[in-house]
């Protein structure tokens, strides 16, 4: 098994770590880590070493090295086959596994069919129980629930708990969270830790039990004869009409806000248009709006990924890569899904194979699988 230097700008996680290189031994692995792969995150190469893995100089007989690799493991392995020239060096049927972006990327799909390569997308692991521990979107979405408040705490001008001082009562901010799913959660639960009154809208009127179990009020989303379900663990698209509903609710809510976290997304598709700019002129100036959906197109009209923008006196906060700001937590949690994702392939893989094979059947495998070519001495 292969660890790269990971090669997107900005990525500062690494897909092992000295803990889940130990933890694959034990199974029997063989795992090779290029210098300076964990630099980033904390992780030095000595450490990577002492772990029992054996290091690797990009710059000595690269493609030599990749050529002996069943397993390549990444973060942002789309990066990586797009742009690391070694992933020709491959053999047919070794697996590429990571964070592919494989809604509507046939290009690389077709990339690495023509090199016979399997590849596993984690972005597509099903949310069943067997495969939570497995779940690198949402480990890397608690991250980013957590940093976005921080961010937003510290835009804001204004204290977030209340506070009794000789000068009279500080009021608590307000926070208004839309979507509670993973990344929505844990910005509710952060947010109340920092003595925040919270506010939570979905358009999953079942949410509403999550969220007063960790202290939020939740805004029960519009009534319509059809109101959004949910479908693998997300929701599912709303109607225009509903979404221009909910916007008119959140309007009278935006209008209280002192910072405002956006964390709705569906799957594959854009993320859905929550407030416009009509609606961010009923916010308080120096309010703050904390945009994680920006890459996905983003919850509020006017957010740019990676970067602050003032719209009516209200701070729009780009926030697409908060789990790269983690680096070390971020990393640890990523390698133990990836490594809990390994053991499982390694469990359903017969005893006398040479090479790893993927059980077809296995629901978390066919839920993930984005290219298949069957490894050389066995049928997959």
């Amino acid at each position: 098994m292969l660890v790269p230097r990971e090669c997107r700008p900005g990525e500062t996680r690494v897909a092992a770590t000295p803990e889940t290189v130990r933890r694959l031994s034990a199974r029997g692995c063989s795992l090779q880590v290029e210098l300076g792969a964990g630099a980033a995150s904390g992780f030095d190469d000595a450490a990577y070493g002492e772990a029992g893995a054996e290091l690797l100089d990009p710059a000595a007989g690269a493609a030599e090295q990749w050529g002996q690799a069943d397993v390549v493991l990444a973060v942002q392995a789309a990066a990586i086959a797009q742009q690391r020239q070694e992933l020709a060096a491959l053999r047919p049927g070794s697996l590429l596994l990571g964070l592919l972006e494989p809604h509507a990327n046939d290009a690389l799909k077709q990339q690495l069919s023509e090199r016979r390569l399997s590849a596993l997308a984690l972005e597509l692991l099903p949310r069943i129980s067997r495969a939570q521990t497995m779940d690198v979107l949402s480990s890397q979405a608690n991250i980013a629930g957590y940093k976005a408040v921080l961010l937003a705490s510290a835009a804001l001008d204004r204290y977030v708990p209340m506070l009794m001082t000789a000068a009279g009562t500080i009021q608590p901010a307000r926070a208004l969270i839309l979507g509670a799913g993973v990344a929505g959660l844990q910005a509710l639960a952060t947010a109340r830790r920092l003595g925040a009154v919270v506010y939570v809208s979905d358009v999953r009127a079942a949410a509403k039990e999550q969220v007063e179990s960790l202290g939020g009020r939740f805004i029960a989303p519009p009534q319509q004869e059809q109101q959004p379900g949910e479908s693998g663990g997300y929701a599912k698209q709303a109607s225009d009409a509903f979404l221009a509903e909910q916007r008119r609710q959140l309007t009278e809510q935006l209008a209280l806000a002192d910072m405002v976290i956006c964390t709705a997304q569906v799957p594959g598709r854009p993320a859905p248009r929550l407030i416009d700019d009509a609606m961010l002129q009923h916010m308080r100036p120096g309010s703050v709006v904390v945009d994680l959906a920006v890459a996905q197109g983003g919850n509020c009209e006017g957010t740019q990924p990676g970067t602050s923008v003032w719209r009516n006196g209200v701070q729009l906060i780009g926030a697409d890569q908060l789990p790269c700001t983690v680096a070390n937590h971020a990393s640890a949690l990523y390698a133990r899904n990836v490594a809990a994702l390994l053991e499982h392939l390694l469990e359903s893989c017969p005893a006398d194979a040479s090479a790893l094979q993927l059980n077809l059947e296995d629901p978390i495998v066919s839920g993930c699988l984005f290219t298949h070519h069957a490894a050389a001495g066995g049928a997959a």
